[in-house]
């Protein structure tokens, strides 16, 4: 009996390591180009608006967005409820905590990320890379800070919703790829596609 559970959960693991270890150049493609697109419009907006080293729109959470939008878009933490809220939440709470407890970074960054997890948790919208985005409330730069709740709205709504945007458009391209999961938005995106190339 022990070797038949040992036998079977070998055989299981094999099967795992093989599957994850298939190439699927399509997705990858797709991933790429979405995510491309995505941080390369928020880069843009970044040059033409912003001089020098003072970095805005490219905050580091949006990277850790994109590997979830792009490159796991099935994931409950890749869906747009869990994208938008989870940085806005954070974002607003990174603020709050920051104009609370601005010099003391010891008590102000932990109690940021950890208000942040709870608040995500209670209203259903965990987005792992919302963590980072309170963080850098309260650790960026001094024209990160200056922005005070204006943070909440630029560069957090207006990236996200550039990425969800890209997200919308590059993982519909396909018929293999859909997002969010489980919508009708797939659907209603292909219907209207062929409606346009048939004329």
């Amino acid at each position: 009996m022990p070797t038949e559970k040992i036998k079977r959960s070998y055989r299981k693991t094999r099967y795992i390591l093989y599957k994850e270890t298939l190439i699927d150049y399509k997705e990858h493609f797709w991933s790429f180009l979405g995510s491309f697109v995505g941080i390369g419009i928020l880069a843009y907006l970044e040059s033409s608006q912003f001089t020098g080293s003072d970095v805005v729109y490219l905050i580091g959470s949006f990277g850790a967005s994109s590997v979830l939008i792009y490159g796991i878009i099935q994931s409950p933490f890749s869906q747009p409820r869990n994208l938008i809220g989870g940085h806005l939440i954070s974002a607003f709470i990174g603020v709050t905590v920051n104009k609370l407890v601005p010099d003391i970074v010891w008590i102000s960054a932990p109690l940021a990320v950890s208000l942040s997890i709870i608040f995500m948790q209670i209203t259903k919208t965990l987005h792992p890379p919302g963590g980072a985005t309170a963080l850098i409330a309260v650790t960026g730069s001094a024209q990160i800070k200056a922005l005070g709740y204006m943070y909440v709205i630029s560069p957090v709504l207006i990236g996200v919703l550039i990425l969800f945007l890209t997200a919308l458009f590059f993982n519909n391209i396909t018929s293999s790829r859909s997002y969010p999961s489980h919508s009708t938005y797939h659907k209603h995106y292909h219907k209207i596609r062929k409606r346009l190339t048939r004329k």
